[in-house]
C-alpha cells in the first residue's frame, strides 16, 4: 500500500521549531501540500522560499495558530474545509516544556503545557481521523518525549503530559488496527539546536534532522514507536525493566546532577 505521505496533504503543528522545519524539508519533495502551523507565520516565509526552491510544484500553506487555544485550532480546520484541503497526515509537532517543581509553578504554565501537549493533538485527532478512517488511508505521527517514561523531581507536569499521550496513542492505534490508517508516536531525547549554542551537551543528544529522519521512516514501517538514536532506544527499551524504586533514584540523581536538562526530551519548546 503507498504511504499517506506521497503525493498527500501533509499538516505539521511546531512548524518555527527546528524540528518543525526539518520535517517540512523532508517531505518537500514527496507530499503535494504541506499546511505548516505556526503561532506567527512571518517567521516561516523563508522556509517557504527554501521549500519552493527544492519543489517547484509543492503546494505550501501557512495558516498563523497558537495551539494553547482550541478555538484558533478550530479555526485553522475550517480554513482548510473552505478551501476544499483534506489533511492525509497530521504531524504533531508542537509542545511546551517548562522545568520547576509543580507547586512553585504558576497555573497559566501547567495549563499551556496541558493545552499544548494534551489538548491540541487530541483536537486535531479527533477531527480528522474520522475523515481518514471514510477514505481508508491516512496517518499520525506524533511526536512526544522519551521523558514521558521517566520519574522527574521538578519536571511532574512535562512528564504527566508527554505520559498521558503515550497511553492514548497504543490505545488509538489498537482502534486504528485494520483502517488503513497509521499511528506512530515518537519518542524523543534531547535535540541539540540548529543555532549551534555551545556548551555541555545532554547525554544522547540528536540532531533534529536525524530524529525527523527516523520518526519518518518508522512511520512508513506502520511502527507503533520509535526512539530516535540507537542510545536513546536501548536506554528507552530497558529502562522499564529496572524496579520502579531504581527509576524513582535515578530521577532524584538526575535532578541533582542536572536541572537545567529536566525538559530537554521535549522536542520542541514554544507552542506552534
Amino acid at each position: 500500500m503507498a504511504s499517506p505521505l506521497d503525493s498527500g496533504t501533509v499538516l505539521i503543528t511546531g512548524a518555527c521549531a527546528d524540528l518543525g522545519r526539518q520535517f517540512a524539508r523532508q517531505l518537500s519533495r514527496r507530499a503535494r501540500t504541506l499546511v505548516l502551523v505556526a503561532p506567527d507565520v512571518s517567521r516561516l516565509e523563508a522556509l517557504r522560499e527554501e521549500l519552493e526552491a527544492l519543489n517547484p510544484t509543492l503546494g505550501i500553506v501557512l495558516l498563523p495558530c497558537d495551539v494553547s487555544q482550541p478555538s484558533q485550532v478550530d479555526a485553522v480546520l475550517e480554513q482548510l474545509a473552505l478551501h476544499l484541503i483534506t489533511v492525509d497526515v497530521l504531524v504533531s509537532a508542537a509542545a511546551v516544556g517548562q522545568s520547576g517543581p509543580f507547586t512553585e509553578q504558576q497555573w497559566t504554565q501547567v495549563d499551556r503545557m496541558l493545552q499544548v501537549n494534551v489538548v491540541a493533538p487530541l483536537l486535531l485527532m479527533h477531527r480528522l481521523l474520522r475523515p481518514m478512517l471514510a477514505r481508508g488511508r491516512g496517518g499520525v505521527l506524533h511526536i512526544g518525549s522519551g521523558v514521558g517514561r521517566l520519574f522527574l523531581a521538578g519536571a511532574a507536569t512535562p512528564v504527566g503530559t508527554h505520559r498521558c499521550l503515550d497511553g492514548f496513542l497504543e490505545s488509538l492505534r489498537l482502534e486504528m488496527e485494520g483502517s488503513g490508517v497509521i499511528v506512530t508516536q515518537v519518542l524523543s531525547g534531547p535535540l541539540e539546536e540548529e543555532d549551534g549554542e555551545t556548551g555541555p551537551k545532554p547525554f544522547f543528544q540528536l540532531t533534529a534532522q536525524q530524529c525527523a529522519r527516523e520518526a519518518l521512516a518508522g512511520f512508513e514501517r506502520r511502527e507503533p514507536l520509535v526512539y530516535p538514536g540507537w542510545g536513546h532506544h536501548w536506554v528507552m527499551t530497558l529502562l522499564p525493566l529496572l524496579p520502579r524504586g531504581v527509576r524513582r533514584a535515578l530521577g532524584r540523581w538526575v535532578a541533582r546532577s542536572r536541572p537545567p536538562a529536566l525538559v530537554q526530551g521535549a522536542p520542541v519548546l514554544e507552542a506552534g
